[in-house]
């Protein structure tokens, strides 16, 4: 490889990278709610699923039970209206028993009566246990069974109490009864292992490695003109082949095969950790349980995730096509500290400098951070990046664009974001996530083409590359495969 220089728009480029074009291979070793629902297909009572949000609404008050103050004292039924301290996270123990967590991360459970709910410790195993009954003709109405073999009844907007038999029938006047609404579910990784069990759970999921990316798919990508993948691990896969419950084993063999497949292809290697202990972000593909943001809670969490670092990148630095560590993805800005995730970025990165001293490292910008907040972490760092994640999608200001809004997008603002980020002294800059996707209702072929060729162009630009998000995909815009396929996407 060697190094020459381009001048562009009074820039000066040291170019002895490879420039990438990329595909994420999401769902694959992190699983995603996107990809390939039979997954989740036959959980027994997969409603209830790890970190499924529930509302209740007392049939005889009419209002919802809440967490007062979001947690940490009594539960009340007295609101109008729901939102975040009405809302209840369950912990999957079994098909029909939870713990259930609450807003400020307190669990339910019953005060020294015995008989009067609140929700003051932190503590999973030392709180209740819960089971929900549904009405079987309306599984919307249910009972709620507290670990004192009583069933919770709304006796006042101010009391709820663990001491009802629940032998009623279901009448409107029985304070027993509530409205569940469902407003959120995860479908990640954790849900998929803890939902069928450490007996069936082995199966599925090597059954889902096995089919879903496979040698051909490496095939596909160097015939179609990409020249790496960026891989999405967890970082349970660094404890394999025991990793702790609910993961299972075998994940590492399939990673090996995937350096393998693609040093036979000539590919490089984005080793991306999408998902770190706890959960950098809250969400499914950072395989969280339920929602909130554990990771850099506890100085553990970051030094556990520094030797999954250490880990993947001493496994793997003989092999040629580790080309790039990607140190965590998408930590998000309302759980993880900028000061904390520095600490992490820099105790990370010396860990992939110890194997690879040449590998590149990237960086990813918090979701909700400023666009250059990274700029002084990556001082005095060599081969580092920032990756940005564009979308034309997860914000109200895409929902009534029309096509040419969308395309005006891409090419004003997107354009200028990402020359405010690329300086002649600075790190690179990687699009590591993009779709061809947007909010416009029936586009067409030749519309749709458009919107592709717009980022290509302008993502085209970044000093480090793009990666599409995903190779595989349910839905047909997510799937880089289907796009090139069916030229929507010319490469």
């Amino acid at each position: 490889m060697f190094t020459f220089f381009i001048i562009s728009n009074g820039r000066i480029w040291n170019t002895n990278h490879q420039k990438i074009r990329a595909v994420n291979l999401g769902g694959w070793l992190v699983t995603e709610g996107w990809m390939k629902p039979s997954l989740f297909s036959s959980i027994p009572n997969k409603d209830f699923l790890d970190g499924t949000a529930l509302q209740f609404k007392s049939k005889t008050i009419g209002k919802f039970l809440a967490a007062e103050l979001g947690g940490g004292s009594i539960i009340v039924a007295n609101r109008s209206s729901a939102s975040g301290w009405e809302t209840f996270r369950l912990w999957r123990i079994n098909e029909t028993s939870f713990h259930i967590r609450v807003f400020n991360k307190q669990f339910l459970g019953l005060d020294s009566t015995g008989t009067d709910l609140v929700a003051v410790t932190n503590d999973s195993q030392t709180s209740g246990v819960f089971e929900i009954f549904r009405k079987s003709n309306d599984p919307s109405h249910v009972r709620i069974k507290a670990s004192n073999g009583l069933f919770l009844q709304a006796k006042t907007e101010h009391l709820v109490t663990a001491d009802s038999k629940g032998d009623g029938q279901w009448e409107d006047d029985d304070p027993s009864v509530f409205e569940m609404t469902t407003v959120d579910i995860l479908q990640g990784e954790y849900q998929v292992t803890h939902g069928y069990g450490p007996s069936k759970a082995p199966q599925i999921m090597k059954n889902h490695w096995d089919t879903f990316i496979v040698e051909n798919d490496f095939e596909f990508i160097a015939a179609s003109g990409l020249n790496a993948v960026r891989i999405p691990v967890g970082w349970w896969t660094a404890s394999d082949p025991t990793p702790p419950d609910p993961y299972v084993g075998g994940s590492l063999q399939y990673l090996d095969k995937a350096f393998l497949w693609a040093k036979k292809y000539k590919l490089k290697v984005i080793l991306d950790l999408h998902a770190a202990p706890g959960s950098q972000n809250g969400f499914e593909h950072s395989s969280s349980r339920d929602g909130f943001i554990e990771w850099g809670q506890t100085e553990e969490t970051i030094q556990q995730t520094i030797r999954v670092i250490d880990f993947f990148t001493a496994r793997y630095k003989n092999n040629t096509s580790l080309y790039v560590v990607e140190l965590i993805n998408e930590p998000h800005a309302s759980g993880v500290s900028l000061d904390l995730l520095a600490k992490y970025y820099e105790g990370a990165y010396k860990a992939v400098r110890k194997h690879a001293p040449n590998a590149y490292v990237v960086l990813s910008n918090r979701l909700g951070g400023d666009s250059k907040e990274l700029f002084p972490v990556a001082t005095g760092m060599t081969n580092v990046v920032i990756d940005v994640h564009y979308y034309n999608l997860f914000s109200d200001i895409f929902d009534d664009m029309t096509v040419e809004q969308n395309i005006d997008f891409i090419r004003t603002n997107r354009s200028n974001e990402l020359n405010a980020i690329t300086t002649s002294n600075g790190p690179l800059t990687f699009v590591g996530e993009w779709v061809a996707e947007w909010q416009v209702k029936e586009a067409t072929k030749k519309e749709l083409q458009r919107f592709s060729k717009a980022q290509l162009e302008v993502f085209g630009r970044a000093s480090f590359g793009w990666a599409y998000w995903s190779l595989k995909n349910v839905n047909n815009h997510w799937s880089m495969e289907w796009m090139i396929k069916n030229d929507y996407i010319n490469l």
